[in-house]
């Protein structure tokens, strides 16, 4: 009976499971012309799976085989959000990879385990569980940045990215090892309740320092940064959409698991270090992000900025804090996925649209298309009344409620010099001529079209309507 509870308790993930090996197969059977299908089953795979996290979430928080795993309300709306997301990116990505020959199954069966690795980290309630849905995830994501294997840059990405992933989860493993040396559990909740009275403490202290080096690594926050812009760059545009959205939400559900579900009684310690990493992120990103000609790395930097604006909710270490940064990180997942969404429209064979200037009179060729771009960037400066504005509100509030007023000040400060970098996007698009001898835009694929208009749409919407979203992050995190 107690293992017919776990599997009905685990359920979303091993139908994920089933679904994705079926795909594989699926893919191994199925000629290429008929590969569509497969981009039409995996969508719908993901859309069964969160009507699965949806309807099946109990009221309160329950525990599988013997605490590991957790669902509770944090662990479904992060899960819904990043199925959603995924969703979004098989839209965007299909004409991209049509266009380059890489519309190909493992494209969409490595996403689906990343999801998985997302869904399991999110639920943690052990740090094997933690390790677990990381390396999930993490292993499927290097795959997906050496998708296009032809491409040098693909390639130097993909190697960048498995070397300091590697280092970084060598470094987790090493803070969990010690966490577990100085609480003699491996049991986030045990951990919680025996850290403020163990013998070792600074063992302990030393894991912290370890552990909080691999969530800056997986968030993306300075100095942990160097990855970001590299494999931002490298990566195929239709795998940077995915990377920088539903891991987003993970990194941040592996943050809460760990720091405040296991170590909460040191808070006053991990405050302290997220504020700095608060302030490094808030200047890189911001400030290097102006001399980008770019555009993918200029949204990698823009990552680093808006991660510091997380940990901002992060400090906080209430209830509140903690909702206005899960707000953010779907925010953020949304936005992210906006951005890159009018880049693979723009993108067609021969042409990656990966540079500011081929904006350049976007207006004029997709008047459309560049209102979209338009509401995104303007989102991801926190211009009201779009749905960034409140959530970076809310973060910076929830600094200021949790003693940090100094740190708001910065992040208030920075966020007005990111509008720079944003405007100069909206400049080159609304106000510069087309470069002489530019393609005229072809109109993208409907499907994309109409997904995309919804995604911006959203940000709009969220923006005038945005109580419910915190209503439900605040009351999953309160219960």
């Amino acid at each position: 009976m107690q293992n017919l509870t776990n599997i009905l308790i685990l359920l979303p993930e091993l139908y994920l499971v089933a679904a994705a090996c079926l795909l594989l197969l699926l893919d191994a059977f199925i000629k290429p012309a008929q590969r569509g299908m497969l981009h039409w089953l995996s969508i719908a795979v993901l859309l069964v799976a969160v009507y699965l996290v949806l309807s099946g979430q109990p009221e309160h928080a329950v525990t599988a085989f013997g605490g590991m795993f957790i669902r509770d309300g944090v662990a479904e709306i992060l899960k819904v959000f990043a199925l959603l997301s995924t969703v979004l990116v098989f839209v965007y990505a299909r004409p991209y990879l049509r266009d380059r020959k890489l519309f190909v199954g493992e494209f969409y069966t490595l996403a689906i385990f990343a999801v998985i690795g997302v869904m399991l980290l999110v639920s943690a309630g052990n740090l094997v569980m933690v390790y677990l849905g990381l390396e999930l995830l993490t292993l499927s994501s290097y795959a997906l940045v050496a998708l296009n294997r032809d491409s040098g840059l693909s390639s130097e990405a993909a190697i960048k990215y498995f070397v300091l992933g590697a280092l970084a989860s060598g470094m987790l493993l090493y803070g969990m090892s010690m966490i577990y040396g100085a609480t003699g559990s491996l049991d986030l909740a045990q951990i919680h309740a025996v850290s403020s009275h163990v013998e070792m403490h600074n063992l302990l202290m030393f894991g912290l320092i370890f552990v909080i080096i691999g969530i800056g690594f997986k968030l993306g926050v300075a100095p942990f940064h160097m990855w970001i812009p590299d494999v931002y760059q490298g990566s195929p545009t239709a795998v940077t959409v995915f990377i920088g959205s539903a891991p987003k939400l993970a990194a941040f559900g592996m943050a809460y698991r760990l720091l405040a579900g296991g170590l909460g009684d040191l808070v006053h310690h991990w405050q302290l270090m997220l504020s700095v990493l608060a302030v490094l992120s808030l200047a890189i990103g911001n400030l290097v992000a102006i001399v980008q000609s770019n555009l993918k790395r200029l949204l990698a930097y823009s990552t680093i900025s808006h991660m510091g604006y997380l940990l901002l909710g992060l400090v906080n270490a209430g209830p509140e804090g903690y909702a206005a940064a899960m707000f953010y990180a779907i925010s953020y997942a949304l936005m992210s996925t906006a951005a890159f969404g009018v880049i693979l429209a723009l993108a067609r064979a021969g042409f990656e649209c990966e540079e500011i200037d081929d904006l350049k009179g976007l207006n004029q060729r997709s008047p459309w298309l560049a209102m979209l771009m338009m509401l995104t960037v303007f989102s991801l400066a926190g211009v009201p009344p779009l749905f960034g504005f409140y959530a970076k509100l809310l973060v910076l509030q929830a600094a200021i409620d949790g003693g940090m007023l100094w740190l708001a000040l910065v992040g208030a400060a920075f966020a007005i010099i990111g509008l720079y970098y944003y405007l100069r996007v909206v400049k080159v698009m609304y106000f510069d001529k087309p470069v002489e001898g530019s393609v005229v835009q072809v109109q993208p694929d409907v499907p994309l079209r109409l997904v995309l208009s919804l995604n911006v749409l959203a940000l709009l919407v969220l923006g005038f309507g945005w109580g419910p979203l915190l209503g439900w992050c605040t009351e999953a995190l309160r219960g």
